[in-house]
This record gives C-alpha cells, structure tokens and sequence, in this order.
C-alpha cells in the first residue's frame, strides 16, 4: 500500500516515445507545467461501473459493440499504451486484472483527484447530458475531485427530458425557453449541440409548424415506450436556433462534429456544408475538431470570427495520427482559437491518457516547428499555454 501511495504522490508525467528519447541534441519546451482547463468533458461514473475488465476495456472506444468490446480493444494502440503508463504509474504487471486490483485498494477520490493532478488538469467544464443512471451529477463530480468544475448544457438532453413530461408543442417550448433563460442562473458556461450525431449538420432555418408535426411524432413515440432519443430533424434544427436565439447571454455554443456516437453517419457529421457554416458564424461557437475532419473545422476557425477549434476526442484515439492533425491544424488556424481537451467520461483514467497523449503531440510539433526555424523557443511556449488554457479560458470566462 505504501508503495501505491508513493506512486501517485511521485508524477509520472515525462514519458516520451523511445525514439524520441534517442534523439539529442533536439531542443525540448516542458509542457508539464502548463495548466490544462479541460472545455469538453463529460462525468464520471461510480467505480463500481468500471472494476472489472470487460467495462474497463470498453471505454477504450466509440464502438457499442459487444465483439468490438472484447475482441479488438485489446489490440487499440491507445489501450495498450493506456495499460503500460498505467501499470508504470501504480507500480504493478501491465494487465487489466493488476492494474484494477492496484487502484481498488486507493480510496476512489483519492485515485481521481491523483489522476488529474498528475494530467495538471487545472479545471473542467462539464457536460452532464451524458452519462446515464451510473454517472456522476454536479455534486458528485465536485465532491470526488478538488478542482473547479463548470456545467456545460446540452441542448438535445433538455429537449428529451421536457419532451417526457409536457403534452403540447406550446408547454414545450415555453419551458425550453425558461431553461436557457435560466442558464446563467444555474452556472452554466455554454450550450452544446450534439445534432451533428442525430440529424446532421445542414442545419435548416426552423419551420415551427413542421417542428410542431415533430413533436407530435415524438410524444406519440414517448407514450408508446416511455422512452426518448430525439432524432427528428424539424425538431433538432428548432431547438438548436432556439438555443442560438438565446445567446443574448453570450454563452459559448459548443458542436460536436465528425465521429462521436457509435451510431454517427460521418457524411452528415461534416462541418463544411454551407448550412452549417452561415449558422456557425453567427455564433459565439467552439466547433469540435472532430476527426477526419479537422481541416474543414480549422478552414471555420481561421475565416470566422467567432468559431474557434477543440481538439479532443481524435486526442487520444487517434494515437500516433495526432501529431498529423496537430500540424495540419496549427498550421493553418490561429493560435489563439486552438484549444486542447479531452472529451473524457467514465473512468478518471480516460481524461489521464487523453492528456498525456495530447501534450505528447503538441511537444512533437513544436520541437519540429522549432527546428525548422518557424517559431522560437518562447513563442513555442506560448503556442502551449494558449492550445493548453490560455483559449478557452477566453472563450469561456473561467
């Protein structure tokens, strides 16, 4: 046990590729020290949902399939990598069976407050509308973890849950309205749209009959089964300009594109259509970089004032490809709209490894940009804390 403890009071935050570490003579700026503020996150769920193997392994992946799950995660590069720095960190075999035995005898706060310390994730800003019966709430992620955390809405979330209870179109949109209103209120920092995984991102201009007609078929769909995924496309495109009709309280407006739910059509999920991007201009937004397409989100971040470009999600499972979309990004997109995150959930370990591997990329790119004589040593640093903090700690006001 005292061994454990030691392990995590000693950070572990060093690790670089064994070729790299062959390398001399090649100048390196120290990105531990730079602060992370985490834009785009999701809660964590009780320990208990993820202690053995099988649920462990699973959140490796976007995938919902079983034989995906058990067959092929053990053969992701960023799960076996996740198991070596892992197994290095808590001093124990590289396994899943010893790694879960290691962490089950620290107490659970103690491991993911140990965990992000060891990232140097400095805040979070949360999205709630994921997760399900076994993830954490507001009280409970700020209990386990000593960092500020700051609720993000999501817009689809709250249109399913007022969709359950409210029989007409009218009492539906009047307390979807009341919601945003209050958002401020309630400490939110901004809205966000997962539309991109449900009906796209043409985004129409509303047509509240239709929208209307929509929720009819919802509802009817609700008494049928009581359950909810709001996938109709009125439906999606009136709440989502609802939403942006509500930014009088300047509240950032995060969308997700590119890959993300196991059920995403990627052809709808791209950020160039001329729908998307007139709507996105008009917006205070943070566009997720969403692999494979980054570049088209770095084309809307350096023509438009107002979209800026999060990294996450292709960090950390694009693994050895990040450095790609970090140069490709960084070279076309300004600096200061860039911003690192790690679109983690379930498991303390996730936001970890998507750290480690994100500072892994952006050293890797600006140890080549230095090189090639394009920016100097202190610009080098800058470019850091801005992809690292500096941005989002703008767009957002934390």
């Amino acid at each position: 046990m005292s061994r454990l403890r030691s392990s995590i009071t000693s950070i572990h935050s060093n690790w670089q590729p064994r070729a790299d570490k062959q390398k001399r003579g090649r100048r390196r700026p120290d990105l531990t020290d730079i602060p992370i503020v985490d834009h785009h996150a999701h809660p964590l769920l009780r320990r208990a949902a993820t202690q053995d193997p099988a649920r462990f392994a699973r959140w490796f992946t976007e995938s919902a399939d079983p034989q995906i799950h058990t067959a092929h995660v053990p053969n992701l590069l960023v799960y076996r990598t996740a198991l070596r720095w892992l197994a290095e960190w808590l001093s124990c075999a590289p396994t899943v069976e010893a790694i879960l035995a290691a962490r089950a005898v620290i107490p659970e706060d103690e491991y993911a407050r140990a965990l992000l310390r060891d990232a140097n994730i400095a805040v979070l800003l949360c999205d709630y509308g994921y997760g399900g019966n076994e993830a954490l709430d507001h009280a409970g992620m700020s209990g386990i973890l000593s960092i500020p955390i700051y609720r993000i809405l999501r817009l689809e979330r709250v249109a399913e849950e007022l969709l359950l209870v409210h029989d007409t179109f009218a009492e539906f949109v009047d307390a979807y309205d009341q919601v945003l209103a209050d958002a401020r209120r309630q400490g939110v920092v901004a809205f966000k749209s997962i539309i991109a995984y449900r009906t796209g991102l043409a985004i129409d201009s509303p047509n509240p009959t239709a929208a209307e007609a929509g929720f009819g078929i919802v509802r009817a769909t609700v008494r049928e089964t009581g359950r909810i995924r709001l996938a109709n496309k009125y439906l999606c495109d009136f709440i989502v300009h609802r939403g942006l009709a509500v930014q009088l309280q300047a509240l950032p407006f995060q969308f997700h594109t590119g890959f993300g739910d196991a059920d995403a059509d990627l052809r709808t999920a791209n950020p160039s259509p001329a729908q998307f991007r007139t709507l996105s201009c008009g917006a205070a937004g943070s566009a997720a970089c969403g692999w494979p397409y980054y570049r088209e989100t770095a084309h809307l971040a350096a023509i438009y004032a107002n979209v800026w470009l999060d990294l996450s999600l292709a960090i950390p499972f694009a693994t050895v490809g990040i450095p790609t979309m970090i140069r490709d990004v960084l070279g076309m997109a300004p600096f200061s709209k860039v911003m690192f995150a790690t679109d983690a959930f379930t498991m303390p370990e996730i936001y970890w490894v998507a750290a480690k591997w994100g500072r892994w990329g952006v050293q890797r790119v600006l140890e080549e940009l230095i090189d090639d004589g394009l920016i100097g040593e202190d610009e080098a640093i800058q470019v850091a804390r801005s992809v690292f903090h500096e941005s989002a700690t703008r767009l957002y006001g934390v």
